[in-house]
């Protein structure tokens, strides 16, 4: 072979050493290539999602009549006890809401609910708020 020949094969061998490098195409060996796949496997079963809030669902027809017997029991409803939040319904709750104070709105809420007997006892009452120790004051340096 002439020298000529030897300074071809050099570089075509040096040229396909050296293509991932300048391209910027490695590779990965048959470890890391099965190693990638496992990885890829394993956070695709994982959902990214995050979990949905869970917002007020709408009362059933019993939890309705229990409301309309309760707004009926006050005089602000007259009807049957029908299990509909219907367009009556909605007027007599705006009476009750502006006969005890509240913002007639028509709508069913904690304080409306209170008031009417059939809420919980700490429905509409905000967060709880942490008690304050007494032993410390904050005015006392430290150390006395």
């Amino acid at each position: 072979m002439s020298k000529r020949t030897w300074l071809y094969v050099f570089g075509a061998a040096l040229l396909v050493s050296a293509a991932p490098i300048v391209f910027g195409a490695s590779r990965p060996s048959a470890a890391q290539a099965s190693a990638t796949t496992t990885k890829k496997k394993k956070s695709s079963s994982k959902s990214k999602r995050k979990a949905k809030v869970k917002g007020q669902t709408v009362p059933t027809p019993d939890r309705i009549r229990d409301i309309q017997a309760a707004l009926q029991k006050d005089g602000s409803y007259e009807g049957e006890l029908t299990g509909k939040w219907d367009a009556a319904t909605m007027d007599a709750m705006k009476k009750y809401q502006d006969k005890n104070g509240i913002s007639p709105t028509g709508k069913i809420d904690a304080v409306s609910l209170n008031k009417l007997g059939l809420g919980s006892n700490t429905a509409g009452k905000g967060a709880p708020v942490p008690a304050a120790s007494s032993s410390v004051s904050p005015a006392d340096p430290p150390g006395k």
